[in-house]
Parts: structure tokens; sequence; C-alpha cells
């Protein structure tokens, strides 16, 4: 059965309108599309910030009630996607206020440095520096230290559980939760999942992938890759904090999320897993409308409101 006709009907026509991109070729085109404007919530209160960075200024947005008690509130570091090589905050405004919205709580969104331009160790290192001054800045930000989360998609579901791993490795910031979505966390490409999707109209797919890794890992291709580029390759997942993800069936990154779900249960921690069968790489962005999506984005938000305020499972 080919790729088409395995996808979701309520999937399938978007397939056909979906930009196919092929890297590193479309790269600069990828970079220069315009964000599509979202209406923005009158809830929440959005502003820009510059921030010390390990190699210059960064940019974080923080978004948090518009309207706040002034009490601790919860706070989440959310990372954004694009194979580590494309991608901005901007474009995941509509998101982050749905976390505020519906989590209670603030979101700082991070726009790190980007591949082939700036290689590992270049977007962990910004993103250790943004939690790290989450946490200095609790008290400028009104958060609680002890209910930090991070969270992202694809290649910032893979951010999400490297900065799992450096944080705990370096004794800190504390992480009460992580939420890698769907993560781009293994460069070696060997999975059935790496082999199985190959075609243009998946979103993401085995050639994307192989030179996304490549342009992400630069010269160190190849040779000894550390555990914060590829959390595949970590040795244990002991002390990583409570964890939420999922992936969609038809995902070239199925296997490996699988797999890091399943050495995290092997490591004691706390984990939630969802599998959506007939659904393609970031299907819930690409068709957020459709009732899969609508109930994979639910699922996630609702994790992350359960794992912020102490709600149980």
């Amino acid at each position: 059965m080919d790729f088409e006709s395995r996808v979701l009907p309520e999937l399938r026509s978007t397939l056909a309108v979906l930009p196919q991109l092929n890297l590193p070729y479309d790269l600069e085109n990828f970079r220069n599309f315009p964000i599509p404007e979202c209406e923005k919530s009158p809830d929440v209160a959005i502003k820009n910030l510059m921030i010390a960075g390990p190699a210059s200024e960064l940019l974080i947005k923080i978004y948090e009630p518009a309207n706040r008690m002034d009490k601790n509130l919860p706070s989440l570091l959310w990372i954004h996607g694009g194979g580590y090589v494309l991608g901005h905050p901007d474009s995941d405004d509509a998101l982050c206020e749905r976390f505020v919205v519906e989590a209670n709580c603030v979101v700082v969104s991070v726009d790190y440095r980007l591949a082939p331009e700036h290689p590992y160790p270049a977007a962990i290192e910004d993103c250790y520096a943004a939690l790290k001054w989450m946490a200095d800045s609790a008290v400028e930000l009104n958060i609680d230290i002890t209910r930090i989360a991070i969270a992202g998609a694809s290649a910032g579901g893979g951010l999400t559980a490297a900065l799992s791993l450096m944080a705990r490795d370096k004794g800190g910031p504390a992480i009460s939760f992580q939420m890698p979505l769907y993560p781009m966390i293994d460069d070696r490409n060997l999975s059935v999942s790496s082999h199985e999707i190959t075609t243009n109209n998946s979103v993401w797919n085995r050639t994307n992938n192989v030179a996304a890794w490549s342009l992400y890992l630069g010269e160190l291709s190849g040779g000894d890759i550390s555990q914060y580029a590829a959390p595949s390759r970590a040795e244990s997942y002991l002390g990583l904090p409570p964890t939420y993800t999922c992936v969609g069936q038809l995902d070239p990154f199925r296997d490996e999320t699988i797999e890091y779900v399943s050495r995290l249960a092997e490591a004691g921690i706390d984990v939630e897993f969802h599998l959506y069968p007939g659904c393609f790489h970031a299907f819930e962005l690409a068709v957020p409308k459709a009732e899969v999506s609508l109930r994979a984005s639910k699922g996630y938000v609702d994790a992350l409101n359960r794992a912020l305020n102490h709600q149980v499972k």
C-alpha cells in the first residue's frame, strides 16, 4: 500500500497542496516564506525581549495572561521546529497563546540560532541559555521556579529532549515536565520508519532528514555524536523529568520516538505516549481542523495543564 492511501481521508486532500521541501536546495526559499497571520487572543499579552546568549543576543517572546493576578504562575519554555535549519518563534504564536489560556502559564519562546550557518552546538546552547535566564529571572517573570516545563515539536522536540539531558547533567535548572512532540532525536537514520517515509508530499521524509542532520552536525557528521545533539545516543535516561510525547504512524520519527518512550519507561520515568494511525509528520499543524488534529493538540495541551497545575492524570 502506498503512502497516500495509508493517510487518513480527512488529512489526504491536504497532501496535494503542501509545499514540497527539498533540502538543502530549497532552504532559502522556505526561509523566505511569509509567516501566516493569526488572530491574536485578547486574553494574552505578548512582548519581545533580547537576552544575553552564549554568542550573541537572543530574541525571546514572552506570552502571559493579559490580566494575570499577582501570583506566581507555572512556565513553559517552547522551542520551535524546523529541522534545525528553519523556523521562527512567530510561527507558533497561536499555539503559545493556547498554552497560556488553557494551562494558565507563562510561555517563553526562544529564537535559537539555525544551521548550517550555526551548526551544533549553537541551538542547544541557546536553548540552555534561555532556560537558565527563565530560572534566574523567576522573580521578574513572576513564575514558580518549581514548575518550569520545556516543550517543542520536531527539531524543537529534539532540542527539548537534549535540553532535559543537559539540565540534568549540569545540575539544573530543574525541569518539572518535558513534552518533546514527534522529536527529531536520531542522526543515524537506521530505523524502519526512516526508510519507510520517502515521498515528497509527506511534510518530512528521509531525504530531508538526512540532509538536515548533515547541515546541523556540519563537520561532526559521521563522527562521535554527542547526546546533546542526538538524544537517542544517550547512554542513560535516568533522572529525566516526567514526559509526554506523540507521533503519527506515517512519520519518519515514529520508531525513534517509540524507542525513546520505551527507554524512558525502562529508566523509571513517567511517560505518556500516543501513536496516531494514518497521520504524517506534524499533521495537527498542517491540517489543524481535522478531527484527529483537534484530538492530538487537545491531548498535549491538556497534558501540559495537568503537569503544571498538579492535576491527577
